[in-house]
């Protein structure tokens, strides 16, 4: 194990590991149809030359370079090679338009920028000739021909320059400050300008330690190497810290997917031992399932259905299992949930799930087939993590308990605030808002939520994302969002209804939903099912079906279907608050205004 509170910096975190496992495998992509690794050593010489490549090419401390690829071992190689220079990394999305990569170019001031290819080089450089970017260094060779202002070259010619340079990286390296800022992630919070949030060494390092001291508890902790599975965006900081370097920090394999769509077969394929995702891949996979077993029907439906009715029994109450349930339950262990495990390699120790709250039934049900879900909470202000569930005591009703060095405590108003070495060194050029958010060392989250018996703290809602209706009563939007997103013909929703006598709601579709309604009814593929009246009445059923488990103030009247699908990454991210940012810019507030009116 890593005495973290030693380690200098991340460079120094992930240099001191590259010595120590050498020739072991450490990051694997697959190309020509197999997984193929490259070596710690392997790793760390591509850091040093391209950290002595990047100051050839006139970066210094403290500057900000631009990081914008889907994840890929480069993506890791352009991080630590620009914090081992002293200079800070801003990783952008790969998502962003044209006008937001000029924001994050101006706000940053970045002079250099490291992008995958051709597909983001369309977005990228009208971007950087526009903010006056000096130097765009590219992965693959792009076709774009930009301005003479803008400067072009490849990865591998400035790696290359790197190695004639002096190797001086690890002297370098020893005088950074864990206090030092080594990112710049930009939020966007639920509205306005994306902020530029700070982040230092210490604080990612604080995070490394914390999510030790939690998966030591894990079965065969520390008897073999870990393998981690990296799919969700290295641009948002929980993949970044819970995905890179954690793992880092362990000592482990990372391994990352093809794709979204080949997830599925990258796990069956990789066998991770921990995976770090979203509810919305939860929320995915248990549709899957279900409608797998439906399709099946008979005795495998029953003994699916069953498995899951005594796998909560025994999570909610296991003295509650009779004699009969136990041998049954026992049984289905081998016959249901052991073939389950296989479909996720077989060797899963935990799946962690962070980004936006998991539903409970949703925990539940992965509990109950046999897969551990450990629920854990933060933002990117506190590195991210600040709190996550045990081994030892998982609660699904909860996020767990404050990490190991994080100080949390509940304001007079039910504001969650937290202390510790996590919390953001500030907003890049904003102090204003820096001072509003962190205060006396207090990070002020914005969530509301309070700490249970145990200690473990319960997130009840965002502290200004209250719904209140026209009769005064409060309701939490993230609860009714994500009970309606149980059931299976829904993808995304957003609920409406501040200053309003009832809610009504924005529905997504669930995609593979709707492919099988396209197939089924011999619906073209350009049109609109919102238009049609039998699969209105489909999404109808299954609002209605969510009325049992919310109060009257709570239940759906009236929606609206959106077909449009949005990116992966930023749904997989935080569904709930991008699609309510998407429908603001897009004025479906009007089309859900309207439904007040018929």
């Amino acid at each position: 194990m890593l005495n973290y509170d030693t380690i200098k910096n991340l460079p120094d975190m992930f240099f001191t590991q590259a010595e120590k496992f050498g020739d072991a495998p450490f990051l694997w992509t697959k190309r020509d149809g197999s997984w193929q690794s490259q070596s710690w050593s392997e790793i760390a010489a591509r850091v040093s030359a391209l950290s002595r490549g990047l100051r050839a090419n006139g970066v210094k401390p403290g500057d900000r370079v631009i990081i914008l690829s889907e994840n890929r071992p480069a993506w890791f190689i352009s991080d630590l090679a620009i914090m081992s220079t002293g200079a800070i990394t801003v990783p952008a999305y790969t998502t962003n338009t044209v006008e937001d990569h000029v924001h994050v170019l101006s706000d940053s001031g970045a002079k250099v920028a490291i992008i995958s290819g051709k597909r983001m080089a369309k977005n990228f450089i009208p971007a950087a000739v526009q903010a006056g970017l000096d130097l765009v260094i590219t992965m693959e060779p792009i076709d774009q021909k930009p301005a003479q202002s803008v400067e072009v070259r490849e990865l591998d010619e400035v790696t290359a320059q790197g190695r004639t340079q002096p190797d001086d990286v690890l002297e370098i390296v020893s005088g950074l400050k864990r206090t030092d800022t080594c990112c710049l992630i930009y939020t966007s919070g639920t509205s306005g300008t994306p902020n530029g949030v700070m982040q230092s060494h210490g604080s990612i390092l604080c995070n490394c330690k914390g999510a030790e001291d939690v998966l030591k508890h894990l079965p065969r902790y520390g008897q073999e190497t870990e393998v981690f599975l990296s799919f969700l965006p290295l641009s948002h900081s929980y993949e970044h810290s819970a995905g890179q370097f954690v793992p880092i920090g362990f000592g482990a394999q990372i391994y990352y997917a093809e794709s979204i769509d080949k997830l599925v077969a990258n796990i069956e394929e990789v066998r991770p031992t921990i995976m770090v995702s979203v509810p919305r891949l939860y929320e995915t996979i248990r549709g899957r399932i279900l409608r797998g077993a439906e399709q099946a029907g008979g005795l495998k439906q029953k003994m699916l259905l069953k498995a899951i009715a005594l796998g909560r029994k025994r999570y909610e109450d296991p003295k509650s299992l009779s004699f009969i349930d136990r041998i049954l339950d026992a049984v289905l262990e081998k016959l249901v949930r052991k073939k389950v495990q296989n479909r996720f390699g077989g060797r899963l120790k935990t799946f962690v799930s962070g980004g936006a709250p998991l539903n409970f039934d949703v925990g539940v049900f992965f509990l109950s087939i046999g897969l551990r879900v450990l629920q854990g909470y933060g933002q990117t202000e506190s590195g991210p993590v600040i709190a996550v569930n045990r081994c030892e005591l998982n609660n699904l009703r909860t996020v767990g308990p404050p990490m190991t060095d994080v100080e949390v405590k509940i304001a007079e108003d039910g504001e969650i605030l937290c202390r510790g070495e996590l919390v953001m060194n500030g907003y890049w050029n904003n102090p204003e808002k820096s001072a509003e958010t962190v205060v006396d060392g207090w990070l002020h989250t914005g969530d509301v939520g309070h700490l249970n018996d145990d200690g473990y703290l319960v997130i009840t809602d965002r502290k200004k994302d209250i719904i209140v209706n026209s009769g005064g009563d409060n309701v939490s939007p993230q609860r009714v969002e994500g009970i309606l997103c149980l059931e299976p013909e829904i993808g995304q929703c957003m609920v409406y209804g501040d200053q309003k006598p009832h809610l009504v709601a924005a529905i997504v579709p669930d995609e593979e939903f709707m492919a099988t309604w396209r197939k089924e009814s011999g619906a073209l593929d350009d049109q609109p099912l919102a238009e049609d009246p039998a699969f209105r009445r489909a999404i109808n059923d299954a609002i209605e079906r969510t009325r049992a488990r919310l109060s009257v103030i709570e239940r759906v009247r009236k929606f609206i279907i959106i077909e449009e699908p949005f990116s992966v990454e930023n749904a997989m991210m935080t569904p709930s608050l991008k699609i309510r940012r998407h429908i603001v810019k897009e004025n479906y507030g009007d089309l859900l205004e309207a439904l007040y009116k018929k």
